[in-house]
């Protein structure tokens, strides 16, 4: 009998063991649960003017809102009647600013280029080789077309004759220190060349090449800025039909702005 009530005893002994374990559980449940709460409610917190302005902003820009008019700096919608009004901007203000923006960019962008080329040319006279390049600037930036003094080369040559050298020692000095990239164009006259020339798609290369290795080599511009490229005779001097003045090489100071800039360098006038 005492072993029955011995057994008994154990019985609940056992039980209650096994709510304690339940329990655990049940309390790491609800705390679990009251984290999750918490971080939920902490999300939920939003601030609600700049969702306001957000939400303003959407529906204008997917077109929910009409508007003519947005003022994109704080997010809210312009009534059209308030458009042009003092702090407000109209899409014709903005994009007049952005122009103007534009146009100061491409005013200094040329007249670096025109400082540029008046030291070449002052290089030129002081070495006796005034007038020996003519100078354009465009989208592509300032071109130094090298056609003076009969020619740059021989007839199916591309060694520089001396005077050619001595006028690319006088314009690398200018060209080196900047932090501009360059091209070197070479052409060729409507010759058909001999060997070892097979056309004047060859010819013309070798002659950029030939430059473009003088003012490495010699004048110090540094290789990873410059690259040459060949036109053979496609792309003669408008109105030119003197074959020498076709046997040139034409070094490119590239423009490094954006395009939207670039496109305005042929008409723009730097202030002095």
């Amino acid at each position: 009998m005492s072993r029955g009530r011995g057994g008994r005893r154990k019985k609940p002994e056992e039980g209650h063991g096994g709510e304690e374990r339940w329990m655990a559980s049940y309390m790491d449940m609800v705390t679990v649960l009251m984290c999750l709460f918490i971080v939920l409610y902490a999300m939920s917190t939003v601030d609600t003017a700049k969702f306001e302005k957000l939400k303003a902003s959407l529906a204008t820009g997917f077109g929910v809102e009409q508007s003519q008019t947005v003022d994109t700096a704080e997010g809210v919608i312009v009534p059209p009647e308030d458009a042009g009004q003092k702090g407000l901007l109209t899409n014709q203000d903005v994009a007049q600013d952005t122009r103007e923006h534009l146009m100061k960019i491409a005013e200094a962008e040329k007249a670096d280029l025109e400082a540029l080329r008046r030291k070449i040319e002052k290089r030129l006279a002081a070495t006796g080789h005034r007038g020996a390049a003519d100078f354009t600037v465009d989208q592509r930036g300032l071109t130094i077309r090298l056609v003076s003094a009969e020619t740059f080369f021989k007839p199916n040559s591309a060694d520089l004759t001396a005077n050619a050298s001595e006028v690319l020692e006088a314009i690398a000095p200018v060209l080196a220190p900047t932090k501009r990239s360059f091209e070197v164009e070479g052409f060729a006259d409507v010759v058909k060349p001999v060997d070892p020339y097979p056309t004047n798609w060859e010819l013309s290369a070798s002659r950029a090449t030939r430059v473009l290795r003088s003012l490495v080599e010699d004048g110090g511009v540094r290789g990873n800025k410059i690259a040459s490229v060949g036109y053979g005779d496609a792309r003669p001097v408008p109105g030119k039909k003197n074959l020498a003045l076709n046997r040139r090489v034409d070094v490119v100071v590239l423009s490094d702005q954006p395009e939207n800039v670039r496109s305005l360098l042929p008409s723009v006038v730097p202030r002095s």
